[in-house]
């Protein structure tokens, strides 16, 4: 396959607001042993983008400066060592960086194909989301089913995800939202309970919903006064998987009550892990959950697809708070 040595990229010309994303002209990337290139089509757009865009979240030694943690498309190029895919394989992938552009390369252990029945967009908005809430959600809290889950900020990307998945593997969900729509629309996802944290207060309202019991799993990416508040909210024995700080990464806590329930607080970051990390994440997703992706027990939730060239606008859009689902960037015009 004969390929441009020059693509179109989405860069981030100096720390600040959105009006930083500014078109460039960058050099194809080129596979490292092991890597693939892949041709975006479509790419997600995450808060930890917003956070490379606005200085405080740089990309990895070694990874790209572009931002872009997920990609799907097609395979155009192999690097030495690569024999998972072949060319013109359709795939989506979890890149270290570098989405927003014609071309992307990634390691073939964070790469996966596209489930049957998924468009490019509902592919891309898979990897970044799906690899985190499975991480800390199954493999380090150990949710199971009858369990219940806790998930804040339900309408997210993370958060539609984790009610998915809690749902289809047998928990409980419940879920903390901004706004009576909000609440709605987690409903009608699956959620068996959203509370509105505007008018009500969600340690009680879980106690309500529990018999007073408490969540054994709760995915928190708000942090602030939320850490104290979930160690009361969670159950004996409780699980909380710390993921991001909205509110700040400071708080006062009673950590009395982390010894009496015996809790664990667990925190990671995905971006930072080794290849090795993230493939094994890739793999048991691959064997669990991609099949309820095919049979589409599972869906991913978009709330807006917007060009690549208005990157600007869709980090404005998430920054606004108002999405329900997933923001995707449509790339397949940068290759007519």
């Amino acid at each position: 396959m004969r390929l441009p040595t020059t693509m179109t990229a989405i860069a981030i010309s100096e720390p600040g607001g959105p009006e930083v994303l500014k078109p460039q002209t960058r050099p194809l990337p080129q596979p490292a042993p092991g890597d693939l290139v892949i041709k975006v089509l479509a790419a997600g757009v995450n808060r930890p983008d917003l956070m490379q865009r606005s200085g405080q979240y740089p990309p990895p030694p070694g990874a790209s400066d572009l931002p872009g943690l997920e990609v799907a498309g097609e395979v155009v190029a192999l690097g030495e060592r690569s024999t998972r895919f072949r060319i013109g394989d359709r795939v989506c992938a979890l890149t270290p960086g570098g989405g927003y552009a014609a071309y992307a390369a990634t390691h073939e252990a964070t790469t996966l194909p596209i489930p049957a029945g998924l468009s490019v967009e509902q592919a891309a908005a898979l990897p970044e989301t799906f690899f985190t809430v499975w991480v800390n959600v199954f493999m380090r809290s150990r949710l199971k089913q009858g369990e219940t889950l806790l998930v804040h900020g339900g309408t997210s990307g993370i958060g539609t995800t984790a009610i998915m998945l809690g749902k289809a593997f047998g928990a409980t969900v419940l879920t903390t939202v901004g706004s009576r729509e909000k609440a709605d629309f987690c409903l009608r996802l699956g959620a068996n309970v959203a509370i509105d944290y505007t008018q009500q207060d969600f340690v009680e309202e879980v106690g309500r919903a529990t018999n007073h019991k408490g969540a054994d799993v709760i995915l928190d990416m708000v942090g602030g006064d939320y850490i104290d508040r979930n160690y009361r909210a969670a159950a004996e024995s409780g699980r909380i998987a710390q993921i991001a700080f909205q509110k700040g990464p400071k708080a006062e806590v009673d950590f009395t009550r982390l010894l009496m329930k015996r809790l664990v607080h667990s925190g990671s970051t995905l971006r930072p892990r080794t290849v090795a990390e993230k493939g094994e994440i890739a793999r048991e997703l691959e064997q669990k959950v991609w099949p309820l992706l095919a049979a589409g027990t599972v869906s991913p939730v978009i709330d807006r697809v917007f060009a690549l060239a208005d990157a600007a606008a869709a980090h404005r859009y998430l920054e606004g708070g108002t999405h329900m689902g997933k923001v995707v960037l449509d790339a397949s015009s940068l290759h007519d």
